[in-house]
């Protein structure tokens, strides 16, 4: 009687046995950095083009140093120095070589300030002499070599300096720098944060003049943000930040003669002079500008300004002669929408210049001469150039990526400044990027797809062929294996009359006939991507997890998102919020048609954009989605910055209908299902403001929810155990309520 009792305890314990084998991940192992991939160190090409350098830290001693490694074998060659060798510095956390590579800046003590600027204590080490000089006993900002390296220029306390290194004198540049006043040399926050430098100051090629930008900031409002910390007080942070449809800082050009220590402002023409008597600069008169970009030409004399109107339509490239400063206006590029400001304006030995441009529908590559006229379209089809890696003048080439072969996959190309021989240098479907070599000999192919981790090769430039593997992730790959996660499926889903791309993540026992509940994650911010062919990235195992648990998750990319021409990004032009709600409501809904998909139980969920965007679709989605979290989530672009919201939705005084009627803040009592909103009380990006606002709506409005509030962290919401707790309560929530 014993033996079948017996026979079925046995197969009970060898089924979950056979159960055990499939390991689950969890949120610890996610944010401990179990699933870390293995990536290439940044590193830098020598002039040689057959080394490059990296830098290396040694975690026993905590020593650095610059090793220099050979392109085609991968070995170590030799160290240009190690701070294990010098008495001054303990270790260098970056580095800048001189045009010549004898000289090197390294910097220390790095303090930042913002998302990309700090301010640092900076070294010139003399790689002959081996000989190290300190360039000031003040931390300073974006100290650079001249271009025969026998001088530094830096900014100080908003004011620009030079060291000239031979005799140790140091000129003060600019003497009307002020906190929260004037800048010279170095961007306001907006600058930084949208145009993405800090840096706004050249020296020419021949080291005489120093070109430079002075932000007037007297009139941008001021925005302050409470830091608690653990003292008895909190402190205050108060910085400059204009929000949509207020002042701008003034910003103006100036032109630094080393020789006679003068310094000039550049009139940039009669279309930018002051349109009343008014001194003051007035919101969208024609001196209210933004200069996103200085860049010398190939003539040492001759220096390139990019000036955008405020409406960011108007896009002119200026010539200005640093000998007498006169200006011309060599390219002008109008949008019915915005122009995009890229990094991609390439001079020509001859002063023409490589140009990137959405004028025919999609981004492609343009070749004009020195005065504007066009040479050739480069390259042209329903595709977009996504990234312009530079001309080889010895092969006469140019490189760059495209989505030749499908929006979410990225390819290398060669092709002729006049159009032709184009080659694909990459040949395995994903996403592949490149790195080329100083002189174009190598680029270094990082390629991944949505079952491949990152894998690194070298490869020949004229021909793309494999010279050697530098790394891969087999090891991952392994270590993932015991968990069985689902695949990541790729594929498109036809909403409001576009095919647009999809993925999502099944339950590893995925039964079709069971009804499951769906997750929805979105960005969907303009010219953004959320679905490509690439392999798994943080969240990613997030979603493995909760797969897991029985939800299926599933990211759209709606209308307004990137590399699918202009026309589809742009469709979403003074009306951010409007088009893609739609899109995530109608996919949604669309899903939820399915068999296998309970359309009782579908949530959705993003981070800033798409924390905006997840708060409006369970607003005006509120038949849909039953639950909704908003982490750092804009709820009205009034509370957002010039230069981003204006780009996109003109000024609040032009369009407040497009402001107010697609801000969470207008449709608060719509909602219906659960809603979990989260915010960094530091965020000095997309304020703490956001969200008080939107609870004190929900408040007025009777509306239940839940929210959490992550003292002084900052948009990124991250420190110690910061990301675990964030994401166990965002975890907690999806179980209870979804």
């Amino acid at each position: 009687m014993k033996f079948p009792t017996i026979l079925v305890a046995f197969i009970l314990a060898a089924s979950s046995v056979l159960t055990a084998q499939k390991k689950e991940v969890s949120l610890e192992e996610i944010w401990s950095g179990t699933f870390r991939e293995q990536r290439l160190q940044s590193l830098q090409s020598l002039k040689n083009g057959e080394e490059y350098v990296i830098l290396n830290r040694d975690r026993q001693t905590g020593n650095t140093s610059i090793d220099v490694y050979s392109y085609k074998t991968g070995k170590k060659t030799r160290t240009i120095v190690n701070s294990a060798d010098l008495a001054e510095i303990k270790a260098f956390d970056d580095f800048k070589f001189s045009e010549k590579e004898d000289k090197i800046l390294l910097s220390t003590e790095v303090e930042p300030i913002f998302r990309r600027s700090s301010k640092e204590i900076f070294y010139v080490y003399d790689v002959k002499t081996k000989s190290l000089k300190k360039v000031s006993d003040h931390k300073i900002q974006e100290a650079s070599f001249s271009p025969d390296a026998t001088k530094v220029a830096y900014v100080f306390e908003n004011n620009i300096y030079i060291l000239d290194l031979k005799n140790g004198e140091r000129t003060q540049v600019t003497k009307d720098g002020e906190m929260n006043r004037i800048i010279n040399g170095v961007t306001d926050w907006v600058y930084e944060e949208e145009f993405s430098f800090v840096k706004a100051f050249e020296w020419n090629p021949t080291g005489e003049k120093l070109a430079y930008i002075k932000f007037d900031e007297s009139r941008v409002p001021e925005f302050s943000m409470d830091m608690f910390g653990k003292d008895l007080y909190p402190s205050q942070h108060v910085f400059k930040y204009p929000k949509a449809g207020e002042a701008n800082s003034e910003v103006s050009l100036h032109m630094y003669d080393v020789k006679s220590e003068e310094s000039s402002e550049i009139d940039l023409g009669d279309k930018y002079d002051v349109a009343s008597s008014s001194s003051e600069i007035e919101i969208g008169a024609k001196n209210d500008i933004y200069i996103p970009r200085i860049k010398w030409t190939a003539d040492p004399m001759l220096l390139s300004v990019q000036v955008l109107n405020r409406a960011q339509n108007d896009l002119d490239l200026i010539f200005v002669d640093a000998e007498d400063n006169d200006t011309e206006v060599v390219l002008n590029e109008t949008d019915d929408a915005y122009v995009d400001i890229t990094d991609n304006l390439t001079f020509l030995k001859d002063n023409s210049f490589i140009w990137t441009s959405e004028k025919d529908g999609y981004n492609h590559i343009y070749h004009y001469d020195e005065d504007g006229e066009l040479l050739d379209q480069v390259t042209s089809g329903d595709w977009e150039v996504t990234n312009y890696y530079g001309y080889d003048a010895k092969e006469d080439k140019i490189y760059y990526q495209s989505t030749e072969n499908g929006s979410v996959n990225r390819d290398v190309y060669s092709i002729k400044p006049n159009g032709k021989n184009k080659k694909r240098l990459t040949d395995k479907t994903g996403m592949n990027s490149a790195s080329f070599s100083a002189d174009y000999t190598y680029f270094i192919n990082s390629f991944t797809n949505v079952a491949t981790p990152h894998v690194y090769t070298l490869h020949r430039a004229k021909d793309g062929k494999l010279v050697r593997e530098i790394l891969n992730n087999r090891e991952l790959l392994d270590k993932v294996a015991s968990y069985e996660f689902s695949p990541k499926e790729l594929s498109t889903i036809e909403i409001n009359g576009n095919d647009l791309n999809m993925w999502m993540i099944k339950p590893s026992d995925f039964d079709e006939n069971k009804k499951y509940p769906l997750l929805m994650f979105q960005y969907s911010g303009p010219g953004s991507q959320s679905v490509s062919n690439s392999y798994y990235n943080t969240n990613d195992y997030w979603y493995q997890l909760l797969a897991d648990k029985g939800y299926i998750v599933v990211c759209v990319d709606g209308r307004g998102t990137g590399f699918k021409g202009a026309d589809f990004k742009k469709v979403t032009y003074k009306e951010l919020g409007k088009y893609e709600v739609e899109d995530q409501i109608s996919a949604a809904q669309k899903l939820g048609e399915r068999n296998y998909i309970d359309a009782d139980r579908i949530g959705i969920w993003g981070w800033s954009y798409g924390g905006y965007m997840s708060s409006n679709a369970i607003l005006k989605g509120n038949d849909t989605f039953s639950m909704a979290i908003a982490v750092a989530p804009v709820t009205s672009w009034r509370f957002y910055d010039t230069v981003y919201t204006e780009r996109y939705m003109g000024t609040p005084q032009e369009n407040p209908s497009g402001y107010d009627d697609n801000s969470p803040l207008s449709h608060v009592e719509k909602l219906k299902g659960d809603y979990l909103i989260i915010h960094g009380g530091g965020d000095d990006n997309v304020h703490v403001q956001n969200t008080m606002r939107m609870v004190e709506e929900l408040i007025q409005a009777n509306k239940q929810f839940d929210w959490a509030i992550y003292p002084d962290k900052n948009h990124g919401i991250y420190g110690g155990n910061t990301r675990l707790h964030l994401y166990n309560l965002m975890t907690d929530f999806i179980l209870e309520k979804l």
